[in-house]
């Protein structure tokens, strides 16, 4: 069995990266990049090559299914990098091979507003993927940059799945039903994702979960247990969103960047513009433990429960990494 998680934007220390180890978290899928320009994330590399090299005995990079078991087979965890807005890419298509290249693996179409691709879910009105966007998805699918659309809105996530030659991704998101958060994602938008062969991953942001940091864990493991049941369990993961030791100036960045000179709140409150505090049962990576048991106790046999903590996603980036020639070479 895979631990897997498709989303973290922590503080990054040899703290946390030990704390992966003790968890036996196989990989994580890193934000290198909410605003950041084309420069700016070349230089967010560069800063993780360094901790490649200071961290050798804890983390590796990954760019296919493939280093997750390298790193297993040497102790580490492997560590893949996203972004959560295109805006790395700027306004030039080219870029898109250029990142992949440099190891990018995940690219958000949009992050909670609108962009040149797509929608954000915080936006009043949702005209769907642009014309730059079909172009990109184009390009994404040939280079194997996974689409993501955690923080997109739901015309544009529907018409990306279905636009979209490959399988997209929700990294982080919880349904709507469930706990509706503006963020957490209606029937329908599931629906598209799962239909057309794509992943969904779980997030224990506290914001996504229904009663905040006092949700229990019974209740987000049946929460997967009832999505699930629904869509089938092969299209689902943990994309915990897990945002551990970062202080509150960050959630300013990632909800404010350089759009605006005023305040986003976003999911937070006037009153609580910060992070919010973990439920008691997910704080770190030391406890994906307890949601595995967790999802045993609901109901989840062994098998089912390999897949959601990480089996599922280890298949979808198989599948989806690599260049779209060279995946149709290996078939």
């Amino acid at each position: 069995m895979y631990r897997i998680d498709c989303l973290q934007f922590a503080n990054w220390s040899e703290q946390i990266f030990t704390e992966m180890r003790e968890g036996a978290v196989d990989a994580v899928h890193v934000t290198i990049a909410y605003h950041e320009t084309f420069r700016e994330t070349v230089a967010e590399f560069s800063r993780w090559n360094r901790w490649f090299q200071e961290y050798e005995h804890l983390i590796m990079p990954c760019s296919t299914a493939a280093d997750i078991d390298r790193a297993r087979e040497s102790g580490r965890t492997a560590i893949i990098f996203g972004f959560q807005n295109p805006s790395p890419i700027e306004a030039d298509i080219d870029l898109v091979e250029i990142l992949h290249t440099l190891g990018a693996r995940f690219m958000q179409l949009s992050y909670n507003n609108q962009s040149l691709l797509a929608t954000g879910c915080y936006e009043d009105e949702d005209p769907g993927i642009t014309r730059m966007g079909r172009e990109v998805i184009r390009e994404m699918n040939r280079v194997g940059l996974v689409i993501d659309m955690s923080h997109s809105a739901d015309r544009s996530t529907i018409e990306a799945a279905d636009l979209s030659e490959r399988p997209i991704a929700i990294t982080h998101a919880n349904p709507h039903g469930w706990h509706p958060a503006l963020r957490n994602k209606r029937d329908d938008v599931i629906r598209a994702v799962t239909e057309n062969g794509g992943m969904m991953g779980f997030s224990l942001y506290p914001h996504h979960l229904k009663d905040g940091p006092a949700c229990t864990l019974e209740s987000f493991c049946q929460m997967v247990a009832d999505t699930a049941e629904t869509y089938g369990v092969a299209h689902f993961g943990i994309g915990s969103d897990l945002c551990q030791n970062q202080p509150d100036s960050i959630v300013t960045w990632m909800r404010v960047g350089r759009w605006t000179k005023g305040i986003d709140y976003g999911e937070g409150s006037a009153s609580a513009p910060g992070f919010p505090p973990q439920p008691s049962w997910f704080s770190n990576n030391r406890d994906f433990g307890r949601i595995e048991t967790g999802l045993g106790n609901v109901g989840f046999d062994r098998d089912e429960v390999a897949a959601l903590m990480g089996n599922n996603w280890y298949r979808f980036f198989a599948e989806s990494f690599a260049p779209e020639h060279r995946r149709a070479v290996s078939t």
